[in-house]
């Protein structure tokens, strides 16, 4: 029961930060001209991007297979997809919870200690967030002085500005961070005999453990150069998806290809905002960041931020709820079958 209750309220919590996130993405926003380019907008395009998106999932379920493998296991792809679809889904719910869901819905299916596939989640998301710094790197190459100048307009002026007013100055947040940060680090290893007497923490430390072994895993791959393939195709398939998009607003589509890339960037870095699917965290960012490259309205870039978000929610609902559904007939038919 208090389990419950502490899960609804993260949910309520997270909630009401995208829903504030939306208003702040939104206010300024005039709702008449918006929904105007919506009506206007030519949907098919987004059939297209969601078959991207779609192809992306894909791969990435072949890659966690690859990721897998060195653990001494080789789970059905199926059950790999479906496992992933339905972490995904869970995420719309409770940020971040996905990563584990998948790992409980994947080692109950093909009996993988779940800490280890834990830890090859921990490889997945670390090498997909230096994919993004890759990108990130190749952009200042390309324009570089154009993604400074919408950095420090949308980002990082206005944070700096929210941090000078609340704690007066930069030094003094470092200080407490780096000052909490040394007491936890004295007190786990000072006190680890005695912490791992607890329940709870002696589960973390058996997930971080799973984590380390899933972790070395990287050094053990079989197939280097699949990995490598499927990881340039995912995010291939993510700047299609994102790309695609443009087309079906007339304001936006003379964006370029490599245009599209800087707004799958900084919607990548706003859907690791800690709500729900990055709900109000995506729209503000990349209706800020496509009206600023394309020189249009911030009602054509919102209209851009809706499809492109709203179509790959409805794609992950779909495939989330189709992935619950055939866990749940399997486990069913493995239990008739006993």
């Amino acid at each position: 029961m208090r389990k419950g209750f502490i899960q609804a309220g993260k949910f309520i919590a997270f909630l009401a930060v995208g829903i504030l996130l939306l208003w702040i993405a939104f206010r300024t926003v005039n709702f008449k001209a918006l929904v105007s380019d919506l009506k206007g907008a030519n949907y098919y395009w987004l059939i297209l991007s969601i078959l991207f998106g779609l192809f992306g999932y894909m791969s990435r379920a072949r890659r966690w297979i690859i990721l897998i493998n060195p653990l001494g296991y080789n789970p059905k792809y199926w059950n790999t997809f479906h496992s992933m679809m339905s972490g995904y889904l869970a995420n719309l719910a409770l940020p971040r919870i996905g990563e584990i869901t998948r790992c409980v819905a994947l080692g109950k299916k093909e009996k993988i200690p779940v800490d280890q596939l834990i830890g090859t989640v921990v490889v997945e998301r670390t090498i997909d967030f230096i994919s993004l710094l890759i990108i990130m790197f190749g952009l200042f190459f390309t324009s570089g002085s154009r993604i400074r100048e919408y950095l420090n307009a949308s980002i990082i002026i206005p944070f700096r500005e929210k941090v000078l007013s609340v704690f007066g100055a930069a030094w003094i947040l470092w200080t407490i961070v780096i000052g909490l940060s040394a007491i936890a680090l004295y007190m786990l290893l000072r006190y680890k005999k005695e912490l791992r007497k607890i329940k709870f923490v002696s589960k973390i430390f058996d997930i971080a453990h799973g984590v380390i072994n899933g972790l070395k895993t990287i050094s053990k791959l079989k197939r280097n150069w699949e990995f490598i393939f499927h990881t340039v195709f995912i995010w291939f398939n993510y700047a299609l998806m994102t790309w695609i998009v443009v087309f079906c607003i007339e304001s936006t589509s003379q964006l370029s290809f490599t245009s599209s890339i800087f707004i799958l960037v900084i919607g990548g870095l706003a859907m690791s905002a800690p709500v729900q699917g990055g709900i109000g965290a995506y729209h503000y960012f990349v209706s800020r960041g496509i009206a600023f490259l394309a020189g249009v309205s911030i009602e054509d870039g919102s209209a851009y931020a809706i499809l492109t978000h709203e179509s790959q929610l409805v794609l992950v609902l779909i495939l989330g709820a189709v992935a619950f559904f055939m866990l749940s007939r399997k486990k069913q038919n493995n239990g008739n079958n006993a």
